[in-house]
């Protein structure tokens, strides 16, 4: 069968190859694989920024952002061969720190978690691949087009969940959200809020285009700029923040409402210095009873959260997401570099 390869350390090594067919384990679903989306975390591993291969292999499957149709799945299971899949992640250390334990393995806290397509375990992006059953998530049949979108949905469930989770510290009833970013979590983070019944603005540096159009979609409103300045009088009571640019960054700690939260989803690259006023950040926050925190990667409630979320929007709409569909055949194609309105890319497995 053909799989999207790479090896990892080494830059210009990605390639579809011929690989083995995969023996489906005890317990473990067999599922042809439709799709698989391509995201940031995709490219730096391509490039040779991070990465390890299954032990004793110097090459591994690329792809964590997965949707397939189950082939073969065991006596007993909760899934039927035909039904949509997405597969999980993240796998808890074998030796397990106290998250890890209680299932919370995406809070690991000692780092010995391994991932699909990213840290020790094959990828998704080929024509066939095994998933666990306790680790597959049903996809709606209706959303074959855009099944590939569960993955980033569950890192935006888990972020919404974390945000209820730390406003039920008090009295909680926010109004106003900022998304800072229109990229797919972005977006995708803008129509949880929606969702919710919140008033949603995303700022962008995108002009008017399909993002502000897509923002618009979903009864938000879209602002084009680099700054949040036009905020600060009007603080929203959130800020899901989801660029990683430093500026914005520093501003969002003192833009929100009092006991407003902090959502950071977004990857700062180092080496960038920031001019920054620390006493007026800690000020700020301590005063008003703010909460920054970060949040990456989803468990396997998440992945559920996700496909619910996905399976109640307009599919319509969610389809306009993703912006360019490359077949397995010429895959290199969807790590080129697109045009600014571009959104989502997916790998076409089947083609």
């Amino acid at each position: 069968m053909r799989a999207l390869t790479f090896e990892p350390g080494s830059e210009g090594t990605l390639d579809v190859r011929e690989v083995p067919d995969p023996r489906r384990g005890q317990g473990e679903l067999l599922v042809e694989g439709l799709a698989v989306g391509i995201c940031g975390t995709d490219r730096e591993l391509i490039g040779a920024g991070y990465g390890w291969p299954p032990p004793g292999e110097e090459r591994m499957v690329i792809g964590h952002e997965s949707l397939g149709r189950v082939l073969e799945a065991p006596d007993g299971s909760a899934f039927s061969p035909g039904e949509l899949v997405a597969g999980v992640v993240r796998r808890p250390d074998p030796a397990p720190c106290g998250a890890c334990a209680r299932g919370e393995f995406d809070m690991c806290r000692n780092g010995g978690y391994t991932e699909r397509g990213i840290k020790e375990l094959d990828g998704f992006a080929s024509e066939r691949w095994t998933v666990e059953a306790g680790y597959a998530v049903k996809v709606d049949r209706a959303l074959e087009s855009v099944g590939a979108l569960v993955e980033p949905a569950s890192v935006v469930a888990k972020a919404w969940e974390q945000i209820e989770r730390i406003g039920a510290r008090s009295w909680f009833e926010p109004r106003t959200l900022l998304v800072t970013g229109a990229g797919p979590i972005g977006l995708l983070a803008a129509l949880l809020g929606r969702q919710r019944g919140l008033e949603v603005h995303v700022l962008d540096r995108s002009g008017p285009g399909l993002k502000s159009s897509l923002v618009e979609g979903i009864g938000a409103t879209y602002h084009s700029g680099s700054s949040l300045a036009e905020f600060a009088e009007a603080k929203p009571d959130l800020i899901i923040e989801c660029t990683g640019a430093g500026p914005l960054v520093i501003d969002a700690m003192t833009t929100t409402a009092a006991a407003g939260i902090v959502c950071l989803c977004g990857l700062s690259p180092g080496g960038r210095s920031h001019r920054v006023d620390a006493g007026v950040i800690n000020r700020d926050i301590v005063l008003e009873n703010d909460v920054v925190f970060g949040t990456v990667n989803g468990n396997l409630r998440h992945y559920r959260d996700a496909a619910a979320a996905l399976a109640k929007a307009d599919l319509g709409w969610l389809e306009r997401l993703i912006t360019r569909r490359v077949p397995l055949t010429r895959a290199l194609e969807a790590f080129e570099p697109a045009g600014h309105d571009n959104v989502k890319t997916v790998i076409d497995l089947t083609a």
